[in-house]
């Protein structure tokens, strides 16, 4: 356990030769075996990129009976099948988002991927899954993670699938549902006042205990690559679905970007392994008011159009995101943006997602409330073919 929870500045875990598992940095381009950040305090990802051999197969051919691991071709974890813990996640559905008609001013014109019907009711079961799955390969006993609720649970419940003691640091005011979800599945909840950076900061210092026993490694969300390792695999089932061929445009939530940036280097690799012709545009969808990537790209006005926090985009309202000048690459890359979506725009758009039978949270309603901005100011067109992942189920308080 010493390698993952070394002290950032430990000069003793740069690793001369990594191996496909190592972990690099791309800002000083230091390796390891496993860590949770760089010595210079940047995040890591994987030291290279796993891609299969060939072309794309025969969408009628292929087989994705094991959800997200049958893309295992493309995941950096879980080379054994026995190490994988998981629940049977992925595959989640594509669904034409207008098959209940309504109104032509209430069609959002797009595809939805339905994230919500995962176990735990939340597309954080992506990241969840290969998370544990890399801690189970690395022999951890113990992860804590910090989360404002969905990440948590699922964290939660997958170290309990996977036999492995879990902490989940929470905001004090952290949904009741939330919680409930985190205490059942076995694990420690730890309530935490102040800020969203005041709770990463006490699971943080909660990584190195007195001694060996108390250590813990942490399975961040927004931290961890093996994450984003399972939040990639929302491109391969869209290129799938779609007989690879990738869409124009998605839309996603954006806060610590745990499935902006999944998305994005999943359709990077596609791309890469010439299994799609081209990278659609990415744009992610911020609470007004806690809005830094808005707020970079276009000024404070914009991050904040009413002058009010959005209050009900809980799961995305994060002031410093770990990753931002990666979700400012993945934008300027692929020609993308982000939107700032008021409080008031987001219950009206939930409204409509209930309304034609998408039982969904608050924070889900953002991206759809961002492509119906996106759309009226031209920056999608009316013709343009859209996917917008649904992240997380109604079920959820």
């Amino acid at each position: 356990m010493a390698g993952p929870n070394a002290p950032p500045d430990d000069p003793d875990s740069t690793d001369a030769t990594p191996t496909p598992r190592s972990l690099a940095c791309p800002d000083c381009g230091a390796t390891f075996p496993d860590r949770w950040r760089c010595t210079c305090g940047s995040p890591l990802r994987f030291a290279s990129r796993p891609a299969p051999d060939g072309g794309p197969p025969d969408p009628d051919a292929f087989d994705a009976r094991s959800g997200l691991w049958a893309f295992e071709g493309f995941l950096a974890v879980g080379d054994d099948p026995a190490d994988r813990v998981t629940l049977g996640e992925g595959g989640t559905p594509l669904v034409d988002a207008d098959d209940a008609g309504g109104t032509s001013g209430d069609l959002w014109n797009a595809e939805f991927k339905l994230e919500y019907v995962f176990p735990t009711g939340s597309f954080k079961d992506r990241g969840a899954t290969t998370t544990l799955t890399r801690a189970r390969e690395l022999g951890v006993e113990r992860v804590v993670e910090d989360s404002s609720g969905n990440a948590g649970a699922a964290i939660a419940t997958y170290a309990a699938r996977a036999g492995i003691d879990a902490e989940v640091y929470v905001p004090a005011d952290v949904k009741e549902a939330k919680l409930r979800a985190i205490r059942r599945a076995g694990a420690t909840p730890v309530r935490v006042a102040g800020s969203r950076a005041d709770v990463t900061d006490a699971c943080v210092a909660a990584l190195d205990g007195t001694d060996a026993s108390d250590s813990a490694w942490y399975a961040s969300h927004a931290w961890n690559p093996a994450f984003f390792e399972g939040t990639a695999t929302v491109a391969y089932e869209i290129a799938h679905q779609r007989d690879w061929e990738a869409p124009d445009a998605v839309v996603t939530p954006l806060g610590h970007g745990t499935l902006f940036l999944g998305a994005y280097r999943g359709f990077e690799r596609l791309h890469e392994a010439g299994w799609i012709d081209s990278v659609p545009r990415l744009y992610g969808a911020q609470a007004a008011g806690t809005a830094p990537i808005v707020r970079e790209l276009h000024g404070p006005e914009a991050a904040d159009p009413d002058g009010k926090r959005n209050e009900a985009a809980d799961g995305i309202r994060i002031a410093e995101p770990v990753r931002r000048g990666e979700i400012l690459e993945a934008i300027r890359e692929t020609g993308g943006d982000a939107v700032a979506v008021t409080g008031t725009a987001g219950e009206a758009e939930l409204d409509r997602l209930h309304a034609a039978g998408f039982y969904t949270e608050p924070t889900c309603a953002v991206a759809p409330a961002a492509l119906r901005d996106l759309r009226d100011r031209g920056a999608v067109d009316a013709d343009e073919d859209v996917v917008v992942p649904l992240t997380g189920s109604g079920l959820k308080g």
